[in-house]
């Protein structure tokens, strides 16, 4: 068996990301099926030896060594057995060397299928053995390739997966070895061959890097409550410390601010608004509109989780922030639908007081959001 046969072996077992070793004892197993076949009387006498140090590849008949006619394959006479070991004994055993080359084209077309199918069980039983217990988890990955579409291959011990366009930072370009962290959504597929599932835009790859950063969140001293996000422009954390001693927002934030800035530039710059939960739904309202400053929260039905927010007239469009997002991710926060209104309109009231005004002024509408 010349060199080639070890460097496809090689090349195949890097391919796969497959133990060398145990990849020769698959192709042992699939050319012991083929020998099997050409030599169906001899199931028991057929050894396969295959060394990639010395790169030997040979197939052997163990043969019974009689001194009158043969019966059958399994028996050699005594003279034939002598110029393969000169020290051959009637009642001892010889091995004959066997041509590989003239199993034929269907036994080493059965042999290529049952490695195949090998590789595949153990690729498969590899993924799930790897990936299993990261499911609904955060791991760091290298960039390796980015195609013209979008989609990003990235690595993870030797193993490829792939970040697709809708699951990447809105804005954020990667780059080949770029190292960057992404959450596992699930694995599909697993009967066959498993898929891994990947994303930079799930609220959930948020919560697991203040765990990863925040150690008073890790042991479960401070906790997250709930989370909104929109990927790429903004997130609300609501968090609660169990510890009367242990300021959420100050252990979130770390010693100037580097538990934050850690995780902000993970996510690419996108800003982060770390919110204090409160049981009351009033004070917890009123804290997830932040920035903006909030006079009053009123539940209007709790079981239909709506209520008004009145805020000051300078504050209304901070409130509400760029197309409504503020407003959204408090909604979402919270859980409750919110209808903000002015402190005090000015055109309402100017209509009200002025002399002899018969012309009634229309207040502008109440921005209503829901979660």
């Amino acid at each position: 068996m010349d060199n080639s046969f070890f460097e496809a072996l090689s090349s195949l077992g890097s391919e796969a990301n497959v133990d060398t070793e145990l990849l020769i004892e698959k192709v042992k197993s699939a050319m012991l099926k083929a020998a099997r076949k050409a030599y169906p009387d001899s199931e028991e006498n057929i050894r396969v030896e295959i060394d990639p140090t010395t790169k030997t590849f040979e197939m052997y008949l163990m043969q019974t060594v009689v001194d009158d006619e043969p019966i059958d394959e399994n028996e050699v006479n005594i003279d034939v057995a002598r110029t393969m070991n000169p020290n051959a004994y009637v009642g001892g055993t010889v091995e004959k060397r066997l041509d590989i080359a003239k199993f034929g084209r269907a036994a080493a077309q059965s042999a290529k299928q049952s490695i195949k199918g090998d590789l595949r069980e153990i690729n498969r039983e590899r993924i799930l053995g790897e990936f299993q217990d990261l499911e609904n988890d955060c791991i760091t990955c290298q960039v390796s390739q980015v195609e013209p579409g979008g989609t990003a291959t990235m690595l993870y011990h030797k193993t490829e997966l792939y970040l697709f366009r809708n699951e990447q930072i809105p804005g954020e370009v990667l780059k080949e070895g770029q190292m960057v962290k992404v959450y596992i959504t699930t694995i599909a597929n697993k009967q066959k061959k498993p898929i891994i599932k990947i994303s930079r835009v799930r609220k959930e790859l948020v919560k697991r890097l203040f765990e990863l950063e925040i150690p008073e969140i890790y042991d479960g001293t401070v906790e997250i409550k709930s989370i909104s996000r929109e990927a790429g422009s903004r997130t609300k954390v609501a968090v609660w410390s169990k510890d009367s001693n242990v300021d959420a927002i100050g252990a979130c934030i770390g010693p100037k601010r580097s538990r934050i800035s850690a995780i902000v530039e993970e996510l690419n710059g996108e800003k982060i608004d770390i919110i204090p939960y409160s049981e009351k739904p009033e004070e917890f309202i009123a804290k997830a509109l932040a920035p903006a400053t909030v006079l009053d929260v009123t539940i209007l039905d709790e079981e239909e989780r709506t209520c008004t927010v009145k805020v000051p007239n300078n504050q209304l469009s901070l409130a509400i922030g760029n197309k409504g997002q503020n407003a959204k991710l408090a909604a979402k926060l919270t859980g409750y639908k919110i209808d903000i209104k002015p402190e005090f309109d000015v055109l309402r009231s100017a209509a009200e007081t002025a002399p002899g005004s018969a012309e009634e002024i229309q207040a502008p509408e109440a921005n209503s959001v829901e979660e």
